[in-house]
């Protein structure tokens, strides 16, 4: 059985290395109106650039810097205010060439459920190709051989918005795959899939590239930059950086003044290189820096033991309680589908805990019942002393101690512009000094409230509205914070602010429960862990015993961080290493008390 792939690039592409260009930019500059017709924004100024036939591209940058702008440019998505954009010698200003781009280059969205347009999984792949007029059998087996290569084929009758996040994104990646592309846009697109749906992209990435297609993908993730061959660096709206991944992080400090980071194998190396003097340089995949791991070479002999675990502290109360939660979606229809089977998960007062899980495990929906957004249909759930599975629950008080940010940040707001958005709970609430309040929430998350609170929302990159949505919680200064995929669509340097606020926050007592997909996240913030599969708890304790269940977190679609895995390569190549080391710090202590 093929692997799915051929079938998405046409014969003339083959695998040769042309590096005939096929977007070009010349001079472009692009803005966005301001409020109320006011000058426009910036969002791209003075590229000129050249992107080559069969090129892996890697687009990164600081939210903002106008990574997005930039793609929709090159798919012709945007016309550029000034400057030409060309795609394979045609160009983007003259409508008769529209159509011609569209079909040579395809883009999976940042928020892909933008680009869903039918009722079911199948209709949407097909939609595009009912465009093309290819026969009815084309189109079919198209649709099969893509959907089962995205693994969605089990899920085509299902209506789109009835998908998980990371379903959907997978569903938009089918949708452009199918069209068999001359290249293929990547906005984002693992940045809300776990860590199995991430290599399933990657491995997309690889094979379009190995069979000629070019690979745009714009990421913040730095390990996913450095499979590419060619770095383009944004800021401002402006190119500051283009080279290889070995010549763009050859420079930390540069990379920290654009809001970047080292790929974190490269990050992990640099920290541990006093204690394992032998690694090389340029270590920028984790398949590079585990094979680079020495073996022991010590002598004597140490017990290896395990870090003291953490307990969830009891004395002050619990903060969220469920027990065999249970909720289906569409019951009694042909589709109903169970998201929580018997789930439970226990949160003390004051504590950070976490929820790992993959894609459609259940953590949105258990997130939603702890908020009052959804109702117990079996079970209990205990929400700051209050049990919201009996009559009486006042829904409106709750909501307002209890706030939640959720996955697609778009889906809560309300106001077209950002200062509203942040005032619009507040105000509901009668808080007197609204404008203070807003301009605390906004600068504790990174928003300077001058040069933001005027912004159009849907002219701000995901990420942006990200904190929009963390800032809109916050303002209502609530007890408690339930935070689903919190740093999902950040760039580096914001998504260590937004880390370094929630640990705050929990160091000041406030209570935090949050659903990631970044396991480092979880190791770094979280005490104790819960993981979720198929709709039920699966596992629960400290965060450094949970990830030493390594063949068991695979099972169910996860990866332990970075650290937990060089952790655990080292003890099997005899290093004495404590088991449960989970943080790159705890390992480089681990490493100096064995060489001390």
């Amino acid at each position: 059985m093929s692997d799915g792939l051929g079938c998405f690039v046409g014969k003339e592409a083959g695998i040769i290395r042309a590096m005939k260009p096929l977007i070009e930019l010349k001079n472009v500059q692009y803005g966005y109106p301001g409020r109320g017709g006011g000058s426009s924004r910036v969002a791209l100024q003075d590229v000129d650039l050249q992107i080559g036939e069969g090129e892996w591209v890697a687009v990164v940058g600081a939210n903002g810097s106008g990574k997005t702008t930039f793609a929709r440019l090159c798919c012709g998505l945007l016309l550029p205010d000034a400057g030409q954009v060309w795609v394979a010698g045609m160009n983007r200003a003259e409508t008769r060439h529209r159509a011609e781009i569209h079909s040579r280059v395809g883009m999976v969205f940042q928020s892909p459920e933008d680009q869903l347009v039918a009722t079911t999984v199948a209709e949407d792949v097909a939609f595009g190709l009912e465009n093309l007029q290819l026969t009815p059998r084309e189109i079919g087996r198209r649709v099969e051989e893509t959907l089962r290569a995205v693994g969605l084929w089990e899920l085509r009758d299902r209506p789109p918005h009835l998908l998980s996040a990371g379903q959907v994104q997978r569903l938009a990646l089918a949708g452009v795959l199918a069209l068999r592309p001359q290249a293929v846009i990547f906005d984002e697109a693992t940045a809300m899939l776990d860590p199995q749906g991430r290599h399933m992209v990657q491995k997309w990435m690889r094979r379009l590239h190995d069979r000629g297609v070019t690979v745009i993908a714009v990421t913040h993730f730095m390990d996913e930059a450095a499979l590419a061959q060619r770095v383009i660096v944004l800021r401002g709206g402006q190119i500051v950086a283009d080279g290889s991944p070995a010549q763009i992080f050859a420079d930390s400090q540069a990379l920290e003044s654009w809001g970047l980071e080292l790929p974190p194998a490269a990050a992990l190396a640099e920290r541990l290189r006093p204690w394992l003097t032998g690694l090389p340089q340029h270590l920028y995949t984790e398949e590079a820096l585990l094979a680079s791991l020495p073996s022991f070479s010590g002598h004597g002999f140490r017990e290896q033991r395990s870090l003291a675990q953490v307990e969830a502290s009891s004395a002050g109360g619990a903060a969220f309680v469920a027990r065999g939660l249970q909720h289906e979606y569409l019951s009694g229809t042909p589709f109903a589908s169970m998201a929580l089977r018997n789930a439970n998960v226990e949160v003390a007062l004051g504590e950070v805990h976490g929820l790992a899980g993959a894609t459609g495990s259940g953590k949105s929906t258990l997130l939603q019942h702890l908020n009052g957004l959804l109702k117990p249909q079996a079970g209990q759930v205990l929400v700051l002393g209050e049990a919201l599975h009996e009559p009486g629950v006042d829904w409106v008080a709750l909501r307002r101690r209890v706030g939640l940010v959720f996955q697609n940040p778009e889906v809560q707001f309300f106001e077209p512009y950002v200062g509203d958005e942040v005032a619009f709970g507040p105000r509901l609430a009668g808080v007197s000094d609204l404008r203070e309040r807003v301009r605390w929430a906004m600068e504790v998350v990174g928003l300077d409230f001058e040069t933001f609170k005027d912004r159009w929302l849907m002219s701000l990159s995901g990420g942006e509205k990200r904190r929009v949505a963390l800032a809109s919680a916050l303002a209502l200064q609530p007890q408690a914070l339930l935070l689903d995929e919190p740093t999902a669509g950040l760039d580096p340097h914001m998504r260590r602010s937004v880390l370094r606020l929630l640990r705050s926050l929990g160091q000041e007592g406030k209570t935090l429960l949050l659903s990631s997909h970044r396991m480092e996240d979880l190791a770094w913030l979280c005490g104790r862990l819960t993981v979720f599969a198929g709709g039920q708890d699966v596992l629960r304790g400290a965060a450094g015993e949970v990830f030493e269940q390594v063949t068991a977190l695979r099972t169910w679609g996860l990866e332990p961080p970075l650290a937990a895995r060089v952790a655990k390569t080292l003890i099997e190549r005899g290093w004495p290493l404590p088991v449960g080391l989970a943080r790159p710090s705890a390992l480089a202590q681990a490493l100096h008390e064995v060489l001390q």
